[in-house]
């Protein structure tokens, strides 16, 4: 401990003469702007080249040429189903120079692009309601969260949902696609294996030899239009030469389908309401008269695809999981493949990626900017403070990033034009800090030199700071008091007013703010260790893992953690969270990271049947419970957090097969001097 606290003060002498140096022989004039969030005066030439005059303006504004329901047959004889959007010239006729495509691969219909397309596109009318609507603001009112949301139609990120027709009369021809077993394309729906993976490269392939293609393709899309991209960017198809995934994920059970072996509401919901939409025909290819027979076929065959495994999960055992089911969980498996490591450490595209710290996607969308081994003038991250349903809020405003949709302009336009108009300067990496504001720097995590991991450790002492089950202080040093701390699932259940909650509801409920922005309700199921308040601002930057000497009265137990930001007026503001199912928690050493003094800093399980390790009734058991990426600074007089509970729904639940395993028993939290339990944070600082 003291070799840690020496260390990270040497980092801070070494700080201070860094700066003292860089005021002598620095000035201003010799910053460069362009690396400043907002993009300086070079954000300028972004937006002047996506919203000023149009290279094809057509005979009114916004006028573009699409061919609906353009059959496409992949090398099975599936045909997918494409709507193709093209400028148009004075006529009024399609473009017929050669020119780059935009492609996005969506289970969500090219029918609903569509009709995001045409409420951005009303002349004269939509530009106006987005300004409008994006300037609202209801801070400091009860209804101030939704703010949060509606600032998203100013952030530029619905034109990569549906299509961005300022875009295409730049000179880019846009293709949106119902990937396979969805909207009106054939088969049956793959969920992301390889089937799906090989569909878009062949969809890149046949995009590039068309006569209307210069041969150059992108990528765009968010959500699982986004996940598809880092798929198929780590297959490196030759026409490929950029992707700008909004919201993707290049580890889906870890972020979403089982993080730490719990399973949340999204996955089952996500997947019911796919299989909703996939069975309903495309209504503008029903009145055009592209009628199509094997769509029906396929869809009579396959009405409700991957939905058994849900009904399969639901078995009173582990032991009598279904045979497809078990097969499915083992490593190996195609579908297991599908949703695990997508590797983005092959992808040799140039990759510009948007994430947020309450998405639910969070954890990867963070981390995958290190996997990716491009120079950072090829790979860029920007990190907002949204949800799932409000990707760049807030964006195009002072000091904010430029809006998502000029961003990804500017990127297609270098990679796929070949214009030298400065975005391969922009970040590289644009951080939204919580309790801070926008922040640039060269990498995430922040590099070792900045950044040292710390224990603190998890203390009986009453910090007089929090209304929870129990009270604990979070301490430099570990305390030579012994407790037991008892918590209950039961308890618990105040997580369904959470932060949690409003990730998991992809941000829905975020517009309880006295549930989303302050954890005080939540923290009364739970047990809080807090921290003294700092006198300096300090910083938190990378994973974090929470290290617990557990004990139980069953066989099986669950747990929940989250860091906090508390405020001088008690306010406890969620920074990150993690889950972990007890009897799952086999560390992956491979896919895990530790500090130099050995204690676990990223932590990944292998989520096996066969590595499952149930819990002896009342036997200390030691866990190591990961945390998702946090990027946040505490103020001065503010203090750190950590909370945890025995229940977290409706994030995360233990699977059914072992509630009758837990019982929704007490679990305990052992503080023990000779086995202690901490949190092992990255600080800027040493905090005491």
């Amino acid at each position: 401990m003291i070799g840690r606290v020496r260390r990270g003060l040497a980092r801070a002498g070494i700080a201070t003469m860094a700066v003292a140096l860089t005021t002598l022989w620095v000035t201003p004039a010799q910053v460069s702007a362009e690396t400043a969030p907002d993009g300086g005066a070079l954000a300028q030439t972004w937006l002047a080249a996506h919203d000023g005059p149009a290279k094809y303006p057509g005979r009114y504004p916004g006028e573009v040429f699409i061919d609906f329901d353009v059959p496409i047959t992949m090398s099975d004889g599936t045909v997918l189903k494409a709507n193709i959007y093209r400028p148009v010239d004075a006529t009024g006729q399609p473009v017929n120079t050669p020119l780059p495509t935009v492609l996005n691969m969506t289970p969500y219909t090219k029918f609903a692009s569509w009709l995001a397309d045409v409420a951005l596109s009303v002349p004269w009318l939509s530009d106006a309601l987005v300004q409008l609507i994006g300037d609202a603001d209801l801070t400091g009112t009860p209804l101030e969260s939704i703010t949060d949301i509606t600032k998203a139609l100013g952030g530029g990120a619905a034109r990569s949902f549906g299509v961005d027709r300022k875009l295409i009369q730049q000179g880019y021809t846009q293709i949106v696609v119902d990937v396979r077993g969805t909207g009106y394309s054939q088969g049956a729906w793959q969920f992301f294996q390889s089937r799906e993976t090989q569909d878009t490269v062949e969809m890149i392939d046949w995009a590039s030899k068309q006569a209307w293609s210069d041969g150059n393709v992108g990528m765009t899309g968010i959500s699982y239009s986004g996940i598809n991209q880092y798929m198929v960017a780590a297959q490196n198809p030759p026409a490929l030469k950029a992707i700008f995934p909004v919201e993707g994920s290049t580890d889906k059970i870890d972020d979403v389908a089982a993080p730490g072996g719990g399973l949340g509401l999204f996955a089952p919901v996500y997947i019911a309401l796919v299989d909703i939409i996939q069975n309903i025909p495309d209504p503008v290819g029903v009145l055009l008269g592209h009628h199509d027979l094997k769509w029906l076929l396929d869809r009579v065959a396959t009405p409700f695809e991957f939905f058994d495994y849900i009904l399969m999960a639901f078995s009173p055992s582990v032991d009598a999981l279904p045979e497809p089911l078990r097969k499915a969980l083992e490593p190996g498996s195609e579908l297991r493949d599908a949703f695990g490591d997508s590797h983005p450490e092959n992808i040799q595209v140039p990759t510009f990626a948007y994430g947020g710290w309450q998405d639910i996607f969070s954890s990867s969308s963070a981390m995958t900017f290190d996997r990716i081994p491009l120079p950072a003038e090829q790979k860029k991250l920007i990190m907002g403070n949204t949800y799932h349903m409000n990707p760049s809020s807030g964006m195009g405003r002072p000091s904010a990033p430029p809006r998502l949709d000029v961003l990804q302009m500017a990127w297609f336009d270098k990679w796929l034009k070949g214009i030298d108009n400065g975005i391969e300067q922009y970040g590289p990496v644009v951080l939204w800090q919580q309790g801070g504001g926008w922040i640039t720097t060269d990498r995430y995590p922040h590099s070792s030199n900045t950044i040292d991991y710390q224990r603190m450790y998890l203390t009986p002492e009453r910090s007089g700071t929090a209304n929870s089950v129990y009270d604990g202080s979070l301490a430099a040093d570990p305390s030579d008091a012994h407790a037991r701390l008892t918590v209950s699932p039961l308890t618990g259940i105040t997580s369904l007013c959470s932060r949690d909650a409003a990730v998991e509801s992809a941000g829905a409920l975020s517009v309880l703010p006295f549930c989303a922005k302050d954890d005080r309700i939540h923290e009364l199921g739970g047990l809080t260790f807090t921290s003294a308040p700092v006198s300096e601002p300090t910083t938190l930057s990378g994973p974090i893992n929470v290290h617990l000497n557990t004990a139980y009265d069953t066989s099986e137990g669950y747990w929940a953690v989250t860091v906090n930001d508390v405020a001088p007026n008690g306010v406890s503001t969620v920074l990150s969270s993690g889950q972990l199912t007890a009897s799952l928690r086999a560390v992956d050493e491979a896919k895990s990271k530790r500090d130099a003094d050995g204690d676990y800093t990223e932590t990944s399980y292998l989520l096996t049947l066969d590595t499952r390790q149930p819990l002896v009734p009342g036997a200390p058991t030691v866990i190591d419970i990961g945390v998702n990426p946090i990027e946040a600074v505490l103020q001065p007089g503010h203090r750190l957090r950590i909370d945890v509970y025995a229940s977290n729904f409706p994030r995360g639940v233990l699977l059914p097969p072992l509630w009758l395993e837990n019982s929704l028993s007490n679990q305990h939290v052992l503080l023990d001097p000779a086995e202690p339990s901490f949190v092992n944070l990255p600080l800027s600082r040493p905090l005491s």
